[in-house]
């Protein structure tokens, strides 16, 4: 059946009624719910919401498609009147030429309107020494390419239009031209060259995180569904970490046999002193993670059995982000940005930048993780121990 015959056809006129009524069904079923209290969970509303978005957009698609056609049945109704009374019919040629004009004006505003109105939604400047580096990197790269936007498209509907079909002139086939083909190859091959050696090197050097003197080194270990944090005591020194350790005292696996767990913190912030070179050692327990600090321009995988490092300099305080913001309440904040399960969303941890002093402060008044709970705990695995070699050296002294 051709698209003739379907337009006029019954039973197409029958199946968007059909989708109308459907359509209309849904929209009222969605604004009853909205007004009244229901006892439906909220993954059962949120699916219902979305499938009901989704006919909603379809059945916009269609009633814009049906009206489409119809303004081209009248366009080519009007056609046939003119030349059955002698006129000149419409010119296609300068219609469509003008519908790419219009386009390329509506493609060019809408282009401006998500440059100023999305682009206002963006982050702040980065709060991190690396992160100023990807800013530049990310803007040079959508500078180039807007610029290229901008130019292939106004040319692209540009000669649609000035070089539109007419009687007065006949095209020029071109089958190949060399020249052309060097240059429309060399030029972006260069281009993107240097895009991807700039980003090579700034890449290479975000993702340095070799252990340097000086560094604060913290643990970030992710589980379904929180961030556990780990910091140094006055050693400086993480102890090391087994996970065949972990119980519900020890849900990090700390192994005490390293002296210098003894003075490990924990801690429900993860607070950073400004200005200072900060090691995070990434874990994870469960399944993948993803430790994301927006604002830093900061994220890295947390994987199972696999432990990985960023290394960033934290430069703007949440004091002064505050102030650049104007707003009092802003908090930096630490993300999973892996989907890691259903409360996937409530992996959250405040992230705060605070001066030298009072990190100090701040650090002096965390407690350790050896608490009097698993100091018992650790007496009486080692009481167990002493007399499991006891009873084995005895028993080898019988035989």
């Amino acid at each position: 059946m051709g698209f003739k015959k379907l337009l006029t056809s019954k039973k197409a006129l029958l199946l968007f009624a059909a989708t109308m009524l459907f359509g209309s069904h849904q929209l009222m079923a969605q604004a009853v719910a909205q007004g009244t209290t229901t006892a439906g969970t909220p993954d059962t509303m949120a699916s219902s919401g979305m499938w009901t978005g989704v006919l909603y957009y379809v059945l916009l698609a269609l009633v814009a498609c049906f009206c489409i056609a119809i303004l081209g049945k009248i366009l080519k109704v009007y056609d046939l009147t003119l030349t059955m009374q002698g006129k000149k019919p419409i010119n296609w040629n300068s219609f469509m030429a003008i519908l790419c004009l219009v386009f390329l004006i509506a493609g060019l505003y809408g282009a401006y309107w998500s440059l100023t109105v999305q682009g206002s939604m963006t982050l702040p400047k980065s709060a991190s020494a690396h992160g100023v580096d990807i800013d530049s990197m990310f803007n040079l790269t959508s500078a180039l390419t807007l610029i290229v936007f901008v130019i292939t498209q106004v040319l692209l509907f540009g000669f649609l239009f000035y070089y539109r079909a007419s009687d007065k002139r006949k095209a020029y086939f071109l089958p190949h031209n060399n020249t052309i083909e060097k240059v429309w190859t060399i030029i972006p091959a260069i281009v993107l060259t240097v895009l991807v050696v700039f980003g090579f090197f700034t890449w290479q050097s975000v993702e340095n995180s070799t252990n340097m003197k000086g560094d604060i080194n913290i643990d970030v270990t992710g589980h379904q569904f929180a961030w556990e944090l780990r910091y140094p005591g006055p050693d400086g020194k993480l102890g090391q970490l087994d996970y065949r350790l972990t119980t519900g005292l020890n849900k990090l696996g700390i192994d005490y046999k390293d002296r210098n767990s003894y003075d490990d913190l924990q801690a429900d912030t993860l607070v950073l002193p400004v200005n200072k070179s900060i090691r995070l050692n990434i874990h994870a327990q469960d399944v993948i993670h993803s430790v994301f600090m927006p604002h830093f321009r900061l994220q890295q995988n947390a994987v199972p059995g696999l432990p990985t490092y960023f290394k960033f300099v934290p430069t703007v305080t949440t004091d002064q982000m505050r102030s650049e913001t104007n707003n009092p309440k802003f908090e930096y904040l630490l993300y999973c940005n892996k989907i890691c399960g259903g409360i996937h969303y409530n992996m959250q941890k405040v992230v705060r930048v605070v001066s030298e002093s009072e990190y100090q402060d701040w650090i002096a008044k965390q407690k350790p993780y050896l608490t009097d709970q698993l100091k018992q705990q650790l007496k009486v695995a080692a009481a167990k121990s002493s007399a499991g070699a006891l009873s084995s050296n005895k028993l080898a002294l019988n035989n």
